[in-house]
């Protein structure tokens, strides 16, 4: 079953300097360990390929049902440095919950995970 992340998670982004900071948080308990083996470092930097021009960083927060990614290189310098549109990092939380996740079907229904228009 395909599922869209920004059905069973949410996120927030932000900067410091050339970093943006990622943080997607699952929508319920029971769908972190998924988030968590699907949404791997390779699998967000290849998201990101061509937006990016350094490594992924990525951070468990199991207490939170969160994971946290650094995204280096990604704002051209930073606020003060940058002539990018979005030089504070504000919509990477928004394109990475445009992820979608394959997931066999009997796990979805098991977790309840709603299935992709």
């Amino acid at each position: 079953m395909k599922v869209r992340l920004v059905d069973i998670a949410h996120a927030r982004s932000g900067d410091k300097g050339d970093t943006a900071n990622v943080g997607v948080i699952a929508l319920r308990p029971e769908w972190y360990a998924l988030i968590a083996a699907q949404l791997t470092r390779d699998r967000v930097a290849a998201h990101f390929r061509g937006m990016i021009d350094g490594e992924v960083e990525r951070f468990e927060l199991p207490n939170l049902r969160a994971l946290n990614f650094l995204l280096h290189g990604a704002l051209d310098g930073g606020g003060t440095l940058s002539l990018k549109t979005d030089a504070q990092g504000k919509v990477f939380s928004t394109a990475l919950l445009r992820v979608m996740l394959d997931v066999p079907d009997d796990e979805a229904r098991r977790l309840g995970l709603p299935p992709a228009p």
